[in-house]
């Protein structure tokens, strides 16, 4: 991955601590958005409504900062990841959904590769892994 940076901008790889925190408070608002927009009943309920708005622009705001500091894949796919897996586990606590056994298996892969992708954009990792001239 090619990278310009300016005086005043940070590289990718400097405060991706912060990255990773921005997206997972972006995670958060995303199961929020996603449990919200289910709320509002295809936005017609006015409240429920007001509350997704509100969840999406949040979820926006932080995946912003966040893609900053990490690829967009990857950060793209832990946000969807965490949006996915946290809607599924909260939509039988606020609505009439069912979790299965079989859902909870297919959920865990999920969560299985947003580790594995937040491994694979560890700095350990990309200092052993040779570039490309």
């Amino acid at each position: 991955m090619t990278t310009t940076t300016s005086p005043d901008s940070p590289t990718r790889t400097e405060g991706k601590g912060s990255g990773w925190i921005a997206l997972l408070i972006a995670g958060g608002f995303e199961v929020g958005y996603a449990l919200s927009v289910n709320g509002s009943a295809g936005f017609t309920d006015p409240l429920w409504s007001i509350i997704a708005v509100v969840f999406f622009l949040f979820t926006l705001f932080f995946l912003s900062i966040a893609l900053k500091r990490i690829d967009v894949g990857i950060g793209y796919a832990v946000w969807a990841g965490i949006g996915a897996v946290g809607a599924a586990v909260l939509g039988p606590v606020f609505f009439d959904e069912t979790l299965t056994l079989v859902k909870a298996l297919w959920l865990a892969v999920i969560i299985a590769g947003v580790v594995w992708l937040k491994l694979a954009d560890s700095p350990a990792l990309e200092a052993r892994t040779p570039t490309a001239a």
